[in-house]
């Protein structure tokens, strides 16, 4: 197993065994699920139930961080917020190993992507982000990152500079605008001033929640982070700027019943959209070598889509420029 193949050795007996090892008697079935970072599973039990196994992608947490987001998880559920946490063995672990692979195993949540249509829904959302912030701002994260230009921005342009994935002729372009890009969301950041950071679930997206009939379930907590509020609020914005608008109304009408929010952070929304922008293609060329990267980004090695990543840096540098989202 190399650090560019990771996952090489984690065959099904592998992951069987993984999960006996810490008392859970599977039967053989294995579903593999979708994730590219860390590699999870579905596995049926002797008792006619389920489990998930996630294994950790090696090299990429330590194990203090790991263990962080497993309290911040186990901490939530205990304010009866549904967050999917990890299953507690005997001893008290959460974070096991077996064949030199870092993993947790957690109860299966069904449940389908919410589509947030109705103002009702998105204030559910809203007040559950807000209860999931309360919790956050009463301690900090010791051992995970923290929002910053320099991961999500600098080291990414300077991945994607360094690599052999720009075609030449849009070299200067990219450097260019990117250099552009952070120097704006930098300004920005100064004009702003200080915010409230704290610990927020990072990737808060609608892929990362399941919906029941009892509401939301949340899930997947690998990149909680310090940050801010906004980034658990902004990516279930889509449409039109006046539709964004009325569902960001919507979700802060909720979280408020839980949270303050900072309304000046509704300047940082492209800013955080920028960065990820940045982060998501160095993060791809990053983990090219992982065969599932291949498979599931195959237009990546395109030269259109260089062109279109460098298009829509210049038109995310246009948006800094317009005024905040405002809510009534």
């Amino acid at each position: 197993m190399t650090s560019a193949t990771p996952y090489a050795d984690l065959t099904p007996d592998v992951v069987l065994d993984a999960v006996d090892s810490v008392g859970h008697v599977t039967d053989g079935r294995i579903l593999a699920l979708n994730s590219y970072e860390n590699r999870v599973y579905q596995l049926g039990l002797e008792d006619g139930g389920f489990v998930v196994a996630k294994f950790y992608r090696p090299e990429r947490w330590t194990d203090a961080a790991i263990l962080e987001e497993h309290a911040f998880a186990l901490e939530l559920c205990e304010h009866e917020i549904p967050v999917v946490a990890p299953l507690v063995a005997g001893d008290g672990a959460t974070l096991h190993e077996h064949e030199d692979f870092r993993f947790a195993v957690f109860p299966r949540q069904g449940g389908r992507w919410p589509e947030l249509s109705r103002s009702e829904e998105r204030e559910w959302m809203g007040r559950f982000l807000g209860r999931i912030h309360a919790v956050g701002a009463r301690a900090a994260f010791e051992h995970r990152r923290a929002y910053s230009t320099g991961w999500l921005g600098h080291d990414a342009a300077a991945t994607i500079l360094a690599s052999e994935w720009l075609p030449e002729h849009l070299t200067e372009s990219y450097r260019t605008v990117t250099e552009q890009l952070l120097a704006r969301i930098e300004q920005q950041l100064d004009e702003i001033g200080e915010i409230r950071m704290s610990r927020i679930h990072g990737d808060c997206h609608p892929g990362n929640v399941l919906w029941t009939d009892s509401g939301p379930h949340f899930v997947d907590l690998d990149d909680c982070i310090t940050g801010p509020a906004v980034q658990d609020l902004w990516l279930f914005l889509s449409g039109s700027r006046e539709e964004c608008a009325l569902q960001l109304k919507d979700l802060l009408e909720g979280y408020g019943q839980f949270s303050d929010f900072d309304y000046r952070e509704l300047r940082l929304i492209e800013a955080l959209r920028g960065l990820r922008m940045l982060h998501h293609t160095a993060w791809i060329a990053r983990r090219w070598l992982d065969p599932a990267f291949p498979r599931a980004f195959p237009w990546f090695e395109d030269n259109k889509y260089w062109e279109e990543h460098v298009l829509a840096l210049k038109e995310q540098l246009a948006a800094l420029e317009e005024p905040p989202l405002e809510v009534y």
